[in-house]
């Protein structure tokens, strides 16, 4: 029988599952371009490898999440790395952008066990409040995996052509299924032999839906993320065809992004225990408005320059970095015996939100930098307004 994890390799194996979404999409973004015109795929169909996968993974979690409910954590987390680790390979081989479109369905579908996990991982071995200082950590070892899987995407693509940079997924998924595997034990206690009856399932949704805490959270994270969905979904194309930069250069400039993510984390770690939860959310809304209002200024008054786009989105990606790890504890927190479900309906919004802002930004791209600078100002504004009512109102954790 092995022995429980320690609390380090639980922040590093949350590290890598929390991981897991990051990578696949920044790693693969300074390739989008290229992999654009090699396949011959139009604006919509390159936006479409983005958002396909988003939507895969957000209706995923509705699965996975009651099924880790049912069986416990390691065997969805085995049986998602697995499939991940397949279509990450099918990706690097695709022939085609509709078989690419396929693969990166079946991509995000496979991710979703892993982060869905991650956050009820969370719930299981920790209360709200530790959860949260625990995600801090977690998503500062996301952040660091960031940094490097830019620039990495960049220089891979650049030197050897981007079914190279789409195969190193599959390597991250084949180190990630290994920690699983060879070191990660159950850490669902309690398995709900009810939890995929249907009338059970929809029981637990609608309490879960119906609980003011878990909108409450769910709604600022679907916010925060929505924002960093429309940067993510743009810059490529922002940086590289309107800006003038190559591959290499655009991902050491995505490889900068995590830096402002990591501090907004520490200083969350910093602000929760003298001033909770809710005044660091209200905190946080600081940065992130800071960020959005500055960006959409300077676009506006003619400035089209990485300088005018990336200062500002540091100042998002710090408020990002303190509101994400509150808002996945906070929304998990009131469910202990349905930490997977709450996760998986979590995510599912934030995806669904996420595409639809991939369907909008794909037809609505102009050939400038306002599209990206003004959509990250909306949702700076929707996180704000967010984080500073509905979240104050009801973002105490309760245990319903």
């Amino acid at each position: 029988m092995k022995s429980p994890p320690s609390p380090a390799l639980i922040v590093v194996t949350l590290s890598l599952l929390l991981g897991l979404q990051s990578v696949t999409t920044d790693l693969y973004l300074p390739a989008l371009p290229t992999i654009t015109n090699s396949l011959g795929a139009s604006m919509g169909q390159a936006q479409l490898t983005l958002t396909a996968l988003l939507l895969a993974f957000g209706c995923s979690q509705l699965v996975w999440g009651p099924l880790s409910d049912r069986f416990g954590r390691r065997p969805i987390l085995l049986w998602g790395l697995g499939a991940y680790v397949l279509a990450s390979a099918g990706c690097a081989l695709a022939s085609s952008i509709d078989f690419f479109i396929g693969w990166r369905m079946v991509q995000g579908a496979a991710l979703g066990a892993g982060v869905m996990g991650a956050r009820a991982i969370t719930r299981d071995l920790f209360t709200p409040v530790e959860g949260a200082h625990v995600m801090t950590k977690a998503l500062t070892g996301l952040g660091l995996l960031t940094i490097i899987t830019g620039p990495l995407g960049g220089l891979l693509t650049e030197a050897f052509g981007w079914r190279v940079a789409m195969f190193s997924l599959c390597v991250f998924g084949v180190v990630t299924l290994g920690v699983v595997a060879w070191h990660f034990t159950e850490s669902n206690p309690h398995k709900n032999p009810q939890a995929l009856n249907p009338a059970t399932l929809l029981r637990t949704w609608r309490h879960i839906a119906r609980h003011p805490t878990f909108r409450a959270y769910a709604a600022l994270s679907t916010a925060t993320y929505a924002g960093l969905f429309t940067f993510l979904a743009t810059s490529s194309f922002v940086f590289i065809q309107v800006l003038g930069l190559t591959n290499t250069h655009y991902g050491f400039v995505m490889g900068t992004m995590p830096l402002a993510y990591i501090a907004g984390t520490f200083l969350c770690r910093r602000l929760l225990p003298g001033r909770g939860v809710l005044r660091t959310v209200a905190i946080g809304a600081g940065f992130t408005l800071a960020g959005g209002g500055l960006m959409a200024g300077l676009a506006g008054a003619g400035i089209s320059s990485g300088w005018a786009i990336m200062p500002p989105f540091y100042l998002y990606m710090m408020g990002h970095g303190i509101h994400h790890p509150c808002a996945q504890s906070g929304a998990v927190g009131p469910f202990p015996q349905a930490a997977g479900a709450a996760s998986a309906l979590n995510g599912f919004l934030m995806m669904v939100m996420a595409f639809a802002v991939g369907g909008w930004l794909g037809s609505h791209m102009d050939g400038t930098v306002r599209p990206l600078a003004y959509g990250v100002c909306f949702w700076s504004v929707v996180t704000a307004l967010v984080a500073w009512t509905w979240v104050q109102k009801h973002g105490n954790n309760r245990e319903h």
